[in-house]
């Protein structure tokens, strides 16, 4: 039976909730103890698959095909436990859920209410795979007083009161902030907040307080105090320069520890924490470093490519390098020449994406790394842009496009190299899907196989012929093209196991350019760089002047 830890926030939003789970589910692994994380959201959206990136940021996706928060690419990657469909919820999926039911009967005519089916549903879901681990870190969204989330926290004090005594605790995440003109650290806010919680029927066991500095003893004596926790059980979590010294920041400060005592668990095992010094010292030591162009249409909100980012970082861990990533708006290049902007980069990425906006500029970044031998990854969107370069530049196809941008602009305006996916393989099952589906749900998503060509790049990267990655598309390069492309030397190095949707190509008279149909992103870990993006880098690095 598990035991279960509720991570709530407080004061502001952003503070690093996701972040501080992710880093105490790595110290209680450090400990020999298993865990899992989960994600409550509070917003209405069923998930995340249909926002803006500049709502909330990237989606993350699991091997099962859940579209969800990103938070939840933090627990995979400090974690290394592979996220599923039920590892997150929003209050949209429990309401719909509860209305579902109801519609079929289920509550047997009785008047539906936020309390006790709403909350039950909530319940029901932190419950699920309790007996699988020894401890189950829940995030609770957004922050105490936020009336969307009272389900939440009144499901969590439920779910408190019935376990037996011990089994559940409660972390609050709040902030200390300095007020530069008195030259103080100001604990108010958090003792409001903790008031807030307390209010509700919550009780903190452990309060985590964000600042820029330490806290001195009076403050976390003051803390303790108003907010009736132990005095060792109130934790500093300072800025730090990168996200991976958390775990170990956290352990001197002696968070896991604390976790340990509120659950009365003594003698505490001792924590191995040799994985996590290797990751600081790769990271604060690099031996060079090299310049990655992003050519995105998201360039204004860096959280639409957090796994993308993050994944770079440990590209240069693997390759003792710091990966200096900057960010290039593709719709630049709509009416400025890409040269003088690229020029200076060892490497250029292209990420995936929808819609037409800054494709051109996309394409524009292909043709560059093409033709000037610089390593180059697409992503998704980035291989499609390649092949649709490739069509127009090299197999003499100049008015080769996408029907998602035929789609858009409701006339015929290309050839469509790349075309609405309407029928594909998942398993024992085929999945067709119209082009006037409900946009929710409806993609390519999850985990698939793709077969590899024997002698290719990719399967030298990857040391395999057969691999397994996350996609996230609706559109797919077609075929019907793959010999008049393979001709040109775009060779389709990666294919699905029927031999129908390509997932790789690569040019074969090219240092390093690969473009991939999935998000090899989502899989990369900083104690686990992923191939292709450890391949990457190093090809960078052979390509910099800079090491």
């Amino acid at each position: 039976m598990a035991r279960f830890i509720f991570i709530t926030g407080g004061v502001v939003s952003s503070l690093g909730k996701g972040l501080a789970s992710a880093a105490l589910g790595a110290l209680l692994q450090a400990r020999g103890f298993t865990v899992r994380l989960r994600k409550l959201d509070p917003y209405l959206n069923v998930d995340p698959g249909t926002m803006s990136p500049f709502e909330h940021g990237e989606v993350f996706v699991t091997d099962d095909g859940a579209e969800t928060d990103l938070d939840l690419g933090h627990y995979e990657r400090f974690t290394g436990v592979p996220a599923c469909k039920t590892d997150s919820v929003s209050s949209g999926r429990i309401y719909s859920n509860v209305l579902e039911k109801e519609r079929r009967g289920e509550y047997l005519g009785k008047t539906i209410q936020v309390i006790p089916h709403v909350t039950n549903e909530i319940k029901d879901f932190i419950a699920i795979g309790e007996d699988d681990v020894d401890f189950m870190l829940c995030e609770i969204g957004g922050t105490v007083g936020d009336i969307e989330g009272l389900p939440f926290f009144e499901a969590i004090r439920q779910f408190g009161q019935e376990k037996p005594r011990g089994q559940c605790i409660f972390m609050h995440l709040t902030l200390l902030p300095w007020i530069k003109a008195s030259g103080e650290l100001k604990t108010k806010p958090t003792q409001h907040s903790v008031k807030e919680l307390r209010s509700i029927g919550l009780a903190p066991d452990i309060l985590v307080c964000r600042s820029e500095g330490p806290i001195p003893a009076k403050e976390r004596e003051k803390l303790a105090l108003f907010c009736n926790v132990r005095p060792d059980a109130v934790i500093a979590a300072q800025d730090l320069s990168t996200i991976y010294d958390a775990p170990l920041a956290y352990h001197t400060e002696g968070l896991d520890q604390a976790v340990l005592d509120a659950f009365g668990i003594s003698p505490a095992p001792k924590p191995d924490l040799r994985r996590w010094e290797d990751v600081s010292d790769r990271i604060h030591n690099p031996e060079g470093e090299v310049r990655v162009a992003i050519v995105g249409k998201y360039t204004q909100l860096e959280d639409a490519y957090k796994s993308i980012a993050e994944a770079l970082t440990h590209g240069g861990m693997a390759n003792r390098v710091k990966v200096k990533a900057e960010w290039i708006d593709a719709e630049i290049f709509d009416r400025e020449d890409p040269v003088p902007y690229l020029e200076p980069y060892d490497a250029i990425l292209v990420p995936g994406g929808f819609g037409e906006r800054g494709t051109e500029g996309k394409i524009k970044a292909a043709a560059f790394a093409r033709e000037h031998k610089v390593p180059y990854l697409g992503i998704c969107l980035g291989m499609q842009m390649a092949v649709i370069e490739a069509a127009r530049n090299l197999a003499d196809l100049g008015d080769a496009g996408s029907e998602e941008f035929d789609h858009e602009a409701g006339e015929k305006r290309f050839t469509p190299v790349v075309y609405h996916l309407k029928e594909w393989v998942q398993g024992n099952y085929t999945i067709k899907r119209k082009l006037d589906d409900d946009k929710g749900g409806t993609m390519r998503l999850g985990a698939y196989t793709a077969a590899l060509k024997d002698g290719s790049l990719v399967s030298k990267v990857y040391g395999a012929t057969s691999i397994e990655e996350r996609h996230r598309h609706r559109y797919e390069v077609d075929t019907g093209y793959r010999k008049a492309l393979e001709d040109q030397g775009l060779i389709f190095s990666g294919m699905s196991p029927d031999g129908r949707l390509p997932e790789i190509v690569e040019h074969a008279d090219h240092p390093w350019f690969i473009g991939v149909q999935f998000h090899p992103e989502l899989k990369s870990k900083p104690f686990a760089p992923h191939p292709l993006f450890a391949d990457f880098i190093r090809a960078a690095k052979e390509n910099s002047r800079l090491v």
